[in-house]
């Protein structure tokens, strides 16, 4: 299996299933080479520290504007439902059918990724994004509007998986904690703003704006990605063998013609089996993908359906106005910057002198004269860095406070209780969301590495806006037949049953990453 390109921290070794798919031989061996890929000069982890802040902020701002774009649709319904007189199940179809082209895109743009580099898909797929944003703002019909609108999240969905395979590159495992949650907290302010922003400008310019401002947005973020480098090592090792092939240098297999050729030859076919097969299989049949994407999948969608039902809720409750209903949204912002705080605080005063200790206990361990029999079985292989179940910390108060929220909401949102209380349920709600996710995204890269981790993330991405854009459909009609306090009260109760899944991780996650047909840490 090719090695790992953090080579502080061994795979263990496993069955590739997708060896059956005839994919290319440099992601299925090793290969030797003169220089190590930890201290080439070109790896993006030994680039300035400023040039890796750049290549964390640009992915971001452009993940931001993406899921910006999906919920600024949300307060101009009422003017699309009239304007083509449709019913409100189907105007909210444009809102669900972008997230459900959120859910599409990343299957095939990560591991396009993976084969073709990072940079080429964020050229590639975010000025087809800003088209179909543009097309929608001029839709004379809702079938119109809608499928404009799956296009633009499928061609813009590529920034959410891909960014976090470019931090990959970028940050060493012990690095990452921080640009993680820098790039996880931006898409979740994104949609937190979106109802705000959407509001003022559905109340002042009509909802065919709420599409077009979204166009300002990106090209001022996208400009500065014309400056980004490649940071794929696969990408990097290639195009150093197109310079070296005229000089006859001694290069690994990996950066050989004949490996492109290789790649090439294998067509259409090959390239459709590791791009949309590969995040499926992996979602069906790696537990800790599956598992962990369903929890986060589900909090997710109660995000994306509360973009319908807090405005119900506050306009019947409190009898809020448009624009009045948006700034409810502000609540969910503050906990995403509150829990980005949390994320921040737990990795300076906790997470790094944990891992310290750690490597402590390793080096220790190293020193210790090994007896004979631990000789003949050979070195036991050293790792310097933790394992990946070390990631799961911040989840632990994240699955606590989830409920807490949702059944607090669930019953002070009446009008014998101020407004402000099912607010503050909304950042604790905010929290939470943002300390499981970050934790999921930390677990999945750090346990499949940036070889596999844009598919792995691909498949939870799957999942999660698959949900996103299902509940949507209904939750006007669960909060309207049940009422607030048992609506999101039955949303409290799964979330207790899903909360136990990252703490069964730190328990049997070991075992699981034993089990995986995929190279997995540890």
């Amino acid at each position: 299996m090719a090695e790992e390109m953090e080579p502080s921290s061994p795979r263990r070794e496993s069955q590739d299933p997708e060896k059956r798919f005839s994919h290319s031989d440099d992601d299925q061996q090793d290969f030797p080479t003169k220089v190590e890929w930890a201290d080439d000069a070109e790896n993006p982890q030994n680039w300035p520290f400023a040039k890796r802040c750049f290549h964390t902020i640009v992915p971001t701002l452009i993940a931001f504007v993406t899921t910006l774009a999906s919920s600024i649709y949300t307060p101009g319904r009422s003017e699309v439902q009239a304007e083509f007189g449709v019913s409100s199940t189907v105007a909210i179809l444009p809102f669900s059918f972008y997230t459900l082209g959120l859910a599409f895109g990343p299957l095939i743009a990560s591991p396009c990724s993976e084969n073709f580099g990072r940079r080429a898909v964020y050229f590639v797929c975010t000025p087809i994004f800003a088209l179909f944003t543009l097309g929608a703002g001029f839709s004379q019909s809702i079938a119109s509007l809608t499928v404009c609108r799956f296009f633009a999240g499928c061609f813009g969905s590529p920034a959410l998986s891909v960014g976090n395979a470019t931090l990959s590159d970028v940050w060493a495992p012990h690095e990452r904690a921080i640009p993680m949650a820098i790039i996880v907290c931006a898409p979740f302010l994104g949609p937190t703003l979106g109802p705000l922003i959407g509001g003022f400008v559905a109340e002042g310019k009509g909802w065919r704006w709420t599409q077009w401002v979204i166009l300002f947005f990106t090209v001022a973020f996208l400009t500065p990605a014309f400056f980004m480098s490649e940071t794929y090592r696969k990408q990097i090792l290639e195009r150093r063998a197109k310079r070296a092939e005229g000089n006859g240098l001694e290069l690994r297999r990996t950066e050989t013609a004949a490996s492109r050729a290789s790649r090439a030859a294998k067509g259409t076919q090959v390239l459709l089996m590791n791009t949309i097969g590969r995040p499926v299989h992996m979602l069906v049949t790696e537990p800790i993908i599956g598992l962990f994407s369903l929890y986060v999948a589900f909090i997710f969608a109660m995000q994306y359906a509360f973009f319908a039902a807090f405005p119900w809720v506050f306009s019947n409750t409190y009898g809020f106005s448009l624009g009045a209903q948006g700034l409810t949204f502000l609540g969910l912002g503050v906990g995403c910057l509150i829990g980005f705080s949390a994320i921040c605080g737990s990795n300076v005063w906790i997470d790094k002198p944990r891992a310290q200790r750690w490597r402590e206990r390793q080096r220790q361990e190293q020193e210790v004269q090994p007896s004979p029999g631990m000789l003949e079985a050979g070195p036991k292989p050293r790792r310097t860095s933790p394992p990946p179940e070390f990631a799961l910390s911040i989840a632990f108060p994240g699955s606590v406070v989830l409920p807490v929220a949702l059944f607090m909401f669930a019953w002070t949102a009446r009008p014998s209780v101020h407004w402000i209380v099912p607010i503050v349920a909304e950042t604790l709600f905010g929290i939470s969301n943002l300390l499981i996710f970050m934790a999921c995204t930390l677990y999945l890269m750090n346990t499949y590495g940036p070889m596999y981790g844009a598919s792995a993330m691909a498949a939870c991405s799957l999942l999660r806006y698959i949900l996103g854009a299902v509940f949507p459909l209904f939750i006007l009609q669960m909060y309207e037949a049940l009422g607030t306090g048992w609506a999101t009260s039955l949303l409290g109760f799964v979330s207790i049953v899903l909360g136990f899944v990252p703490w069964g991780f730190v328990k049997w996650g070991e075992k699981l990453r034993g089990m995986s047909k995929y190279p997995c840490e540890g």
